[in-house]
């Protein structure tokens, strides 16, 4: 289109033309660029203006907006009205009478057909705000009989369809919250798309942000204007920051395409419901209201081919969403949708208006709105130049609002360990005006408010538990959190809420709830406790958090203690819905997703396995997972989760010897399967070098902990010492691995392994690397556990011989690399010193390592049998004889003078002479 103005165009606004003309001719020194936007802009109003079908221009969550939509609606009272808001999403906001708003309005998608798989899921949410001009609509047309809304955005479909770039799902932000990585959808997008223009004129409104900016120079002006003016300057606003888009905008293309389709749809609805366009309302943002494609307007004959939708399948819903999610999706100021809800309450209280309710809303006050008769349209008149060339109307200082406010701040602040005062509540009062003094306002905003206070409360510390700010906005209205009432929740959710009556708990409520289950005395609370430990694995995990209690294989609670918080995480669980009808049904999805993933190992397969045992005992679900672990396995080429595999398999073979007569076949098929897997794998993973020494222990501890079960089902042990025979490993750790593998197969003594360490250790080369082959037989205890007695000794030796430039600064990394790789081996240690090692510090000076060799004993002469005792046994043998024959022992007298008794038994009395002086002390 034309920025010139046309031929017969000089009627309503010639006047503003002109003078917008002149004053840029007159700064420029002659005719500029400028002129034609300026001339533009008006051009751009006049179009709206005439249309015949009346064009409402909005902003989104904008109060102004909502007002005047409340007004025009009483007036005009049309009988359809157009929505910019996806077509698709039409039968749910019949559904919106049971909630408590804000919510959403959502679209979802997991399973792809057209899109690229990696844009699953995909999430749309459209917010509805009650202060927000779409809500008034909704509110009017599904209340209001014989009236028709009609929704004429493109779909959510197209809304992919049509996404610049890539991938248009963009990242979840810090505090989106409810709304996640959704695409939000919005009436009335109002801001400057480049950074240049929004500097300009938050420099010059003396202004932190744009929320604030809007609020200061739009909202408030326009809150109290009659309908044409504000429909007026909303055009003249869109228009504006639509002629000053950059080039090659991206947005632009897609915008221009949204504003075909909605007139394209118009126009269908029209020619089929035969509706007379001056009772209809086409309610849009102001940006698209000042449109220039060729498809605007009903006398248009320009036609728009509007694309089919993809096989991509959509699940629609209503999830809860607050002012805070809100915010963070769109960008704006943290606290302004807040602001703006107080101001739409003052605002109705001032002009006493009763703004249009759905019947049934919940969490609002019965309004009743009785519509006087419609009133007729006069000739549009030019309200702009009036509006452009006074200045705005300021409003006086409500001394008693901004008084209140300063006294509650203080009172809050208090609350929340600030040590405020009435001082205080005065210094915020006196800033606040001061503030709004030096940027050139009558009366103090809420954003003065809260800079006033953070000033003169917050200082420069925060030793609440909130910051001053947040507190401000809890003051102003808060983040106000939705909610999606029983009968519009899908029927999986709903299910949820049914199961868990039992408990007895108002599971809506949005505080953080205590159940308490005692399944000895009230069994009837089993499938509760079921249903829970399920909603854990799906939820997030602060909305099911289980207190007392543990669900693994084979151990179940007795009692149990949850806090649950479905209140706060609704959303979580309206969003179960799209994926089944049953908790269950879900669960078994996702496991099943998770297994056939490409991504997917077999640790994550065996995962799945247990997790199907615990939450749905099904034999035959948990059949085909391990089947799927065995597949998995056998085509893994790396053995990264190696530690994980061993643990899991471990505890999973102990499960089904304990509760089933014989092994599933698919567990004889992952022993056999590893085994071979592993033994393939053992020399390549011994010499590379992205393969850690837990990795290596955890693929030894397999084999070697399910070789029994392996060579009973086939398997040959010959094909393990072929693997550890053909291993040669270079780094220290994986050598000492290898030794332990060695002796575990009787390849290596464990003399031979103890002279090996001895030999280590005195060596001056080796020393400073032998702090790496104890990290070595450390993990050896995951294959060889028995070697923990000879583990214990080499790290004591270590201590003791190993210079404290060299054990110094290893100890750290001993500590550090126990704790990361073998926390599970540590008690292991523990149990073997303790039983090694003296228990009282006074043993300790005496205690002789066992491992130390022992001084021979001094070769003396055999003891002969002499004095007053060995005569009486002589002089009476039959005693004697009478016992050794009891005892079955043979022998003959020896005479006087002569050795008795064998020497090595005086030899070994000499080296051992404990046994004996303990005789001695009982005998006295």
């Amino acid at each position: 289109m034309s920025d010139q103005p046309m031929t017969g165009r000089q009627g309503t606004f010639g006047s503003l033309r002109e003078q917008l003309l002149d004053a840029a001719e007159t700064f420029a020194g002659g005719p500029v660029e400028v002129s034609g936007i300026l001339s533009g802009l008006v051009d751009d109003v006049d179009r709206a203006l005439r249309e015949e079908l009346e064009i409402f221009p909005v902003c989104h969550h904008s109060p102004a907006s909502a007002l005047a939509m409340v007004r025009r609606l009483r007036e005009k009272q049309p009988k359809v009205i157009y929505l910019e808001l996806c077509e698709d999403l039409q039968p749910l906001l019949t559904e919106l009478r049971n909630c408590r708003l804000p919510v959403a309005v959502q679209a979802f998608a997991t399973d792809l057909d057209g899109f690229p798989k990696t844009w699953a899921p995909l999430s749309v949410v459209a917010p509805i705000t009650e202060a927000s001009a779409e809500y008034q609509a909704i509110a009017y047309a599904l209340d209001t009989p014989g009236v028709e809304l009609v929704l004429v955005d493109r779909s959510t479909d197209h809304v992919f369809q049509w996404a610049p770039g890539e991938e248009p799902r963009p990242k979840a932000e810090e505090g989106a919250g409810l709304h996640g990585d959704a695409v939000g959808v919005e009436i009335g997008d109002l801001r400057p798309r480049f950074a240049e223009l929004e500097e300009h004129l938050l420099h010059h409104g003396k202004v932190r942000h744009w929320s604030e900016w809007w609020d200061q120079y739009v909202e408030q002006p326009l809150s109290g204007a009659d309908y044409d003016t504000y429909r007026q300057v909303m055009v003249l606003v869109g228009s504006l920051f639509r002629r000053l888009r950059p080039e090659g905008d991206a947005r632009l293309t897609v915008d221009e395409d949204r504003e075909r389709h909605m007139w394209t749809r118009m126009r269908e609805h029209l020619a089929a419901s035969g509706a007379d366009p001056a009772d209809c309302l086409y309610v849009c943002g102001a940006f698209h209201a000042a449109s220039r494609v060729e498809e605007f307007g009903l006398r248009s004959t320009a036609t728009f081919e509007i694309s089919p939708r993809t096989g991509t399948k959509w699940l629609y819903g209503l999830i809860p969403s607050s002012h805070s999610a809100i915010e963070a999706q769109f960008g704006l100021a943290p606290g302004s949708v807040s602001i703006a809800a107080a101001t739409w309450t003052k605002a109705l209280t001032r002009s006493k208006l009763t703004p249009f309710q759905l019947a049934g809303q919940k969490g609002a006050r019965k309004r009743q709105v009785k519509l006087p008769p419609p009133a007729p349209q006069g000739e549009v008149a030019d309200k702009l130049t009036g509006f452009l060339s006074r200045p705005p109307a300021l409003d006086p200082l409500d001394e008693a609002e901004l008084l209140g406010w300063s006294v509650d701040i203080v009172r809050l602040a208090r609350r929340n360990g600030y040590l405020a005062s009435t001082a205080d509540a005065i210094a915020v009062y006196e800033t606040s005006i001061l503030l709004a003094g030096m940027r050139n306002r009558a009366r103090p905003t809420p954003y003065d408010f809260q800079d006033a206070a953070v000033t003169c409360i917050e200082k420069d510390v925060v030793p609440g538990r909130r910051d001053v700010r947040r507190l401000c906005e809890i003051l102003l209205g808060g983040d106000k959190l939705g909610e999606v009432g029983y009968d519009a929740l899908p029927p999986l959710a709903r299910d949820v809420y049914d199961r868990l009556a039992p408990l007895g708990l108002d599971l809506e409520k949005r505080t953080i709830q205590r159940a308490l289950l005692d399944l000895n005395a009230e069994p009837e609370l089993r499938p509760c406790s079921d249903l829970l430990w399920m909603l854990r694995y799906l939820l997030p995990s602060d909305a099911v958090r289980p207190i007392m209690g543990e669900r693994r294989l084979g151990e179940r609670s007795i009692q149990e203690s949850w806090d649950l918080a479905f209140g706060k995480h609704q959303r979580s669980i309206i969003e179960l819905g799209y994926e089944g009808v049953t908790v269950e049904q879900v669960v078994e999805q996702r496991l099943r997703r998770s297994v056939w993933d490409q991504k997917a190992t077999a640790a994550v397969a065996l995962a799945a396995v247990e997790d199907a045992i615990l939450f749905l005992g099904s034999r035959r679900f948990a059949d085909e997972l391990g089947a799927r672990a065995v597949e998995l396995l056998a085509s893994e080429r790396t053995v990264d989760d190696a530690p994980d595999v061993l643990r899991r398999i471990r505890r999973l073979l102990a499960h089904y010897r304990a509760t089933e007569p014989e092994l599933p076949a698919w567990c004889e098929a992952f022993v056999t399967a590893g085994y071979a897997h592993y033994c393939t794998l053992l020399p390549t993973a011994f010499v590379d070098d992205d393969t850690g020494v837990r990795q290596v222990g955890a693929m030894l501890g397999f084999l070697f902990g399910m070789e029994s079960l392996a060579l009973s089902l086939g398997c040959e042990r010959a094909q393990l010492e072929l693997a550890v025979q053909q291993s040669h490993p270079g780094s220290p750790a994986k050598v000492a691995l290898l030794w332990a593998a060695q002796h575990q197969l009787g390849l290596l003594p464990l003399a031979a392994l103890r002279s090996r360490c001895d030999e280590l250790l005195a060596n001056p080369l080796v020393i400073p690397s032998f702090p790496q082959y104890i990290i070595g037989f450390v993990q050896a205890l995951e294959p060889v556990p028995a070697l923990s007695g000879f583990v214990v000794e080499v790290i004591s030796k270590a201590f003791g011989r190993l210079p404290d430039n060299v054990l110094l600064p290893w100890l750290p990394k001993l500590i550090t690399a126990l704790r990361a790789g073998a926390a599970e081996l540590v008690p292991l240690l523990v149990r073997e010193a303790g039983r090694t090692f003296p228990g009282s510090l006074t043993a300790v000076d005496s205690w002789v390592p066992p491992w130390t060799a022992r001084p021979k004993p001094a070769v003396t002469a055999a003891p002969v049998a002499a004095g007053p005792v060995a005569e009486l046994l002589r002089a009476h043998p039959a005693a004697c004889d009478a016992v050794a024959g009891v005892l079955g022992c043979s022998g003959e007298w020896a005479a006087p003078g002569e050795p008795a008794g064998d020497p090595r038994v005086a030899a070994l009395l000499a080296a051992h002479p404990e046994p004996a002086l303990a005789v001695a002390g009982l005998l006295g």
